[in-house]
């Protein structure tokens, strides 16, 4: 872990031990809550939503603890508002806003992100078109601050515009002709590997 990271972390436990939940918790029950409220952000981030994530993993967290569901997810709303500076709230807000306010350049840029996706799937390592339609789409929507949903959204319907062709239905035909292939080849080698090794046994 670097240093920079390292002291960002720090400075983010040290801002939940002063919050007014924080100070009553256990060093336990402060990580716990702090690695649930980095969850709840990664999912805010990625769907821009909350509520079912914060209420299932209230009722994890509170099973484990003498306090009740309720008062699981107002620790873990005030350790995240104190970890990450804002409310969940806030944060969807603010996600939700920037998708109303896109630079010009926003259909070039996930078309890119679209052909970006087709090319991995169909070149070098290869690999299916669910990990390089998410790791792009999730490149998009850092570069544009909005949600990955969002962002895979607007890859999908810039490729159409342009391409009139679905990215997904390109995608899965890239992934069986240049992928699987790869992937049955492999398959065969390692079987044929381990059938030598029981062999030799």
């Amino acid at each position: 872990m670097s240093e920079k990271k390292e002291a960002r972390i720090t400075a983010q436990k040290q801002a939940v031990l002063n919050s007014f939940q924080g100070q009553s918790l256990t060093d336990a029950q402060t990580d716990i809550a702090m690695n649930l409220a980095s969850i709840i952000n990664r999912h805010i981030h990625k769907t821009g939503s909350f509520r079912e994530p914060l209420t299932d993993y209230a009722h994890a967290f509170a099973r484990s603890e003498k306090f009740d569901a309720m008062k699981g997810e107002t620790i873990i709303r005030d350790v995240f508002a104190a970890q990450f500076g804002q409310t969940m709230n806030v944060t969807r807000e603010t996600l939700m806003e920037r998708e109303k306010n896109l630079p010009e350049t926003t259909p070039e840029l996930a078309l890119q992100s679209a052909r970006q996706t087709l090319e991995a799937i169909s070149t070098g390592e290869t690999e299916p078109f669910y990990k390089a339609y998410d790791r792009e789409g999730s490149a998009l929507a850092r570069s544009l601050s909005i949600t990955e949903n969002a962002a895979k959204a607007l890859m999908s319907e810039s490729y159409h515009a342009v391409e009139g062709r679905e990215l997904y239905a390109t995608g899965k035909e890239l992934e069986e002709k240049y992928h699987r292939p790869r992937m049955d080849e492999l398959r065969k080698s390692r079987e044929t590997t381990r059938s030598r090794v029981v062999a030799r046994a």
